[in-house]
């Protein structure tokens, strides 16, 4: 298989806007107008590739929003895995202490609401295109009906009841700019409703891959596939607690027999690997084209490799330390290294102690699962951020079987594939029940998904964020802050509650 990806750089003002770029100006590959766009076949592409643009950012430059850098904020900082040791927004999460105001969580809602957006305003577009056929126009819809519902699902895991808007509020937004602003909330089963609907259409038009496919030239392997919509599907039923229906779905995505775990957990994340029979569906990037500030967000502070790198996501040392040391996970951190400032920088013996003379004693550890030492050492890099991998599906199956059943064969094996390909201890059997296995399941998917933009969503379905979180807070002497329900969703945005009174915050923190 070909290994090309999508490079997305597309200027369509009624699709989205570019943002400056710190030292160059922004190349416009197409200009698409309000009175010259959806004519042709290479219009319709243009306005499916501007709505995948949107998981990155707003433009060439720039890409740190939404599934490439602060959409960790709310989906792991603010739980027993995510640290900032910086103030401000993200050390309101990181100490999940937050209102309404906070600017993180206002910039996420905007992101994923921008997505959605564009994606309303393709579909009504290209829906009403006759200079394509029948066959492309169900592609690209497809395309950008499963886009929008990753970013509905991002929304409705963090805030609950939203603003449902589909392709049906474009024309009359179109022609009054206050349309939204006094929008009813709307209940999340119908969310789901519609989403469910999408993805089991998409999964029905979607190809496999994208190798020698009809509509497009190359082999586009970051596009919306058949496993990409079911493997969604999975984790909306999986949120939903439909057991059987997770277990129907996700054999349909192992059956599709394209999908099987990279051989080393360092590899899949290595910024060489763009692309691997591992990942469903990815954010992919190229550094010397249109790169993402992962590395330096994620990247260790006065690292003698990776230099002039921020340590802005990090991860708790508890959670570091909750590991077996014959993981190979836990080898994908910086805990110690001598830095070009002359200080050995580690962890603190325990908290709150004064280093010695030559050392330095780190908040929270940098994790190399976006800052690969043997990757470009340039301002923006080319790693891949997976929104959609097999792992998740084999965790997610083993989750489904053991809520229905207990403890299996199959069940465990499961796991043990995941745990296996890092040489982490295998589970056995006999030593779990149905409620034991569920709390390592839990414990499971944390050490393989850290910043995957899945943790919070994880301890929300088990039941165990307040107790967890809480947990981790006491054990650094902070003062433990999650309530529950009020803390099962974050508050709406201010700016957004002071344009539409009907977001009530009322009962959120």
């Amino acid at each position: 298989m070909k290994r090309y990806k999508i490079i997305i750089a597309i200027a369509a003002v009624v699709l989205m806007q570019f943002s400056c770029k710190k030292d160059l100006d922004p190349v416009v590959y197409s200009s698409l107008t309000i009175t010259n766009a959806f004519k042709t076949k290479s219009d319709a592409i243009a306005a499916v590739n501007a709505v995948y643009a949107r998981l990155k950012g707003p433009s060439v430059g720039d890409n740190f929003d939404y599934w490439t850098v602060r959409h960790f904020a709310l989906t792991d900082l603010t739980t027993d895995v995510g640290h900032c040791s910086y103030g401000g927004d993200p050390g309101q999460l990181s100490n999940v202490q937050w209102n309404s105001a906070n600017g993180l969580i206002a910039e996420d809602w905007r992101q994923i609401y921008k997505l959605i957006a564009n994606a309303n305003n393709a579909i009504f577009n290209i829906s009403n295109m006759t200079a394509i056929t029948s066959e492309e126009k169900n592609q690209f819809l497809s395309e950008i009906k499963f886009l929008r519902a990753v970013a509905y699902m991002d929304l409705t895991d963090a805030w609950g009841p939203v603003i449902l808007a589909t392709e049906k509020d474009v024309e009359q937004a179109s022609m009054s700019p206050n349309y939204f602003d006094n929008k009813q909330l709307t209940p999340l089963d119908q969310i789901e409703a519609l989403l469910i609907n999408d993805l089991q259409a998409a999964s029905s038009t979607l190809p496999i891959n994208y190798s020698n496919h009809k509509f497009y030239s190359t082999d586009d392997v970051g596009r919306a596939t058949k496993g990409a919509a079911l493997t969604l599907l999975a984790k909306l039923y999986l949120r939903q607690h439909q057991w059987q229906k997770v277990l129907d779905v996700t054999k349909q995505v192992m059956d599709l027999n394209v999908y099987s775990l990279f051989p080393s957990y360092s590899g899949l994340f290595a910024e060489s690997n763009q692309w691997c029979s591992e990942n469903i569906f990815s954010v992919l990037s190229d550094a010397n084209v249109n790169g993402t500030e992962l590395l330096n967000h994620f990247g260790p502070e006065q690292h003698p490799v990776l230099t002039d790198r921020w340590q802005y996501y990090a991860v708790t040392w508890d959670f570091y330390n909750s590991f077996d040391d014959a993981d190979d996970r836990k080898k994908l951190f910086f805990p110690e290294y001598l830095g070009v400032d002359k200080l050995v920088h580690k962890q603190a013996p325990t908290l709150g102690a004064t280093p010695p003379a030559g050392v330095f004693y780190m908040q929270d550890v940098a994790t190399a699962k976006y800052a690969d030492p043997n990757g470009a050492n340039t301002y923006y890099d080319g790693h891949s951020v997976n929104i959609l991998r097999y792992a998740d599906v084999l965790l997610s199956r083993a989750e489904a079987i053991n809520e229905l059943s207990g403890p299996n064969t199959e069940c465990i094996n499961l796991i043990n594939q995941v745990k296996g390909r890092s040489h982490a201890k295998l589970l056995v059997a006999a030593n779990y029940n149905q409620t034991t296995l569920k709390d390592a399941l839990l414990q499971e998917r944390g050490w393989e998904l850290f910043y995957e933009g899945k943790r919070r969503a994880d301890l929300m379905r088990f039941g165990k964020y307040e107790s967890i979180v809480n947990g981790y807070l006491k054990r650094i002497n902070q003062t433990p802050t999650v309530v529950m329900p009020r803390d099962q969703y974050f508050p709406y945005p201010l700016n957004q509650v002071n344009i539409n009174p009907n977001l009530n915050n009322s009962g959120r923190q």
